[in-house]
């Protein structure tokens, strides 16, 4: 898509309309601007023009039409945690902080739902559900906000029993390019009236709506968990493993893969002692029976699949040191090469491709004398490559970019997705391109549509 702006309008003067509205909640400090532009990315930083601090949803709308009027751009800025460039301002503009508008509107325990805000972070919305018995279970690692989990379709490690946002999203509160205020989906739990809007904005990345209100899904809090890290004598037999697992059905709540150079990374970051192996670690949830039931089938795959070593546990303290080196996975790496910048990416596969994916990636790796680690969401076929590299030196960066390439492309001809949960930003352009087809140009015209002066963050998902 043209990512050029309409110059024939003095942002200047949109500039001073939107001072002269929200006084020092309109930010243009050089340290402020850069903060909205900087993430966990190794993209450059290309900040706003300002930064502005909305208090609800007429605010918002406010903001987009003063922008609309002067062709501003609009960046959405929830918790920054996003690896591929979505609040970067490659064209200037204003970046739209949600950080005043975190409140828990609404839970509805009878309904299992929640409303909430866009700056409303996952783990202050367990915090507050804590009482009630119920959760809500999508954990992609990081403390993200909910207005960015649901821009950027996150998932994460409960993915394979609870979906992505896709999944648990009912509705939205959305502001329009153009300011005006809408709203998609209800409370109900299914729907046949009209276009599916909610799942158009959902994964968007910030290019058709503003985010301003959410309705979720909550899930009971389960009353028995087990947990558990099995090794294994290579990758290939883990995601054999993870395979047999998932064909026969088993109610795994979380399964997650780490290689042996990630796990040597964790032992390092975490004090931990596990074996420097391949490594699944597994989740059981549910009625106490059922999921010992179902722990006994497992546990005969992975003595069939080879297993060299299985711990699990029941109480909490334990399951949490069982965890501590997956949640701490991507902060091991980081320590373990200091100086260096991370290179995160991620694809997604059916099942049956997953293990010749991840050893293709493998091999991919020691040819381009790469350093960095494979982890992920194996249940669902969704990996991660953690790259550790020195900026300075252009030939290894030309070497990342051309190994992150070649999973994107490779995901794509085993009939998967360039990207699981990282979402397409400015680093995977090409390859949604790639991807999606002829079905790209009905992606440009929805949002030639929803935003005909392309201000809602212009330079995203489209070359």
């Amino acid at each position: 898509m043209d990512n050029k702006m309409d110059t024939g309008h003095d942002r200047a003067a949109g500039y001073e309309k939107l001072s002269a509205r929200f006084g020092s909640r309109l930010q243009t400090s050089d340290a402020v601007r850069l903060h909205h532009a900087h993430s966990t990315t190794w993209h450059k930083a290309e900040p706003p023009d300002a930064v502005v601090f909305p208090n609800n949803t007429g605010e918002v709308a406010e903001i987009a039409r003063i922008c609309s009027a002067y062709s501003i751009p609009i960046v959405a800025f929830g918790a920054g945690s996003s690896l591929e460039g979505h609040i970067n301002a490659p064209l200037g503009g204003v970046s739209i902080d949600f950080s005043n508008m975190a409140q828990v509107i609404e839970v509805v325990p009878e309904d299992l739902l929640a409303v909430v805000q866009p700056g409303v972070t996952r783990e202050r919305l367990n915090e507050e559900l804590r009482a009630t018995g119920l959760s809500f279970p999508i954990d992609p690692g990081a403390n993200a906000s909910l207005g960015g989990m649901v821009a950027t379709r996150a998932s994460g490690t409960n993915a394979v029993r609870y979906g992505t946002m896709a999944e648990n999203v009912l509705a939205l509160e959305c502001v329009t390019a153009s300011g005006e205020i809408i709203r998609t989906g209800t409370r109900a739990r299914k729907s046949a009236a009209g276009f599916d809007l909610t799942r158009l904005i959902v994964g968007s990345e910030g290019t058709l709506a503003l985010i301003t209100e959410i309705t979720l899904k909550l899930r009971g809090v389960p009353d028995y968990t087990l947990a558990g890290v099995a090794t294994f004598e290579s990758v290939a037999a883990a995601c054999d493993c993870v395979i047999s697992a998932i064909q026969l059905g088993l109610g795994i709540g979380r399964l997650e893969l780490l290689d042996a150079a990630q796990i040597k990374a964790c032992n390092s970051y975490s004090k931990l002692d596990l074996q420097e192996a391949p490594t699944l670690f597994f989740e059981f949830a549910g009625i106490e029976a059922a999921a010992l039931a179902e722990f006994a089938l497992f546990q005969s795959l992975l003595e069939d699949c080879g297993a060299t070593s299985v711990d699990w546990a029941t109480d909490a303290d334990h399951r949490s040191r069982l965890w501590r080196a997956r949640h701490q996975a991507y902060w091991a790496v980081t320590a373990a090469y200091p100086g260096r910048t991370s290179v995160v990416t991620d694809a997604c596969v059916p099942i049956s491709r997953l293990a010749e994916a991840i050893e293709e990636t493998r091999a991919d790796m020691t040819q381009m004398q790469l350093d960095g680690t494979v982890l992920g969401h194996v249940g669902d076929g969704n990996f991660h490559v953690i790259l550790m590299v020195r900026p300075e030196q252009h030939d290894e960066m030309a070497r990342a970019h051309h190994f992150i390439d070649r999973i994107s492309e490779r995901a794509i001809r085993m009939n998967g997705t360039c990207t699981g949960e990282h979402g397409i930003g400015q680093g995977k352009r090409a390859m949604l391109a790639r991807e999606a087809g002829a079905s790209l140009d009905l992606m440009r015209g929805l949002k030639l549509a929803l935003d005909p002066t392309n201000i809602l963050n212009p330079g995203k998902l489209f070359l």
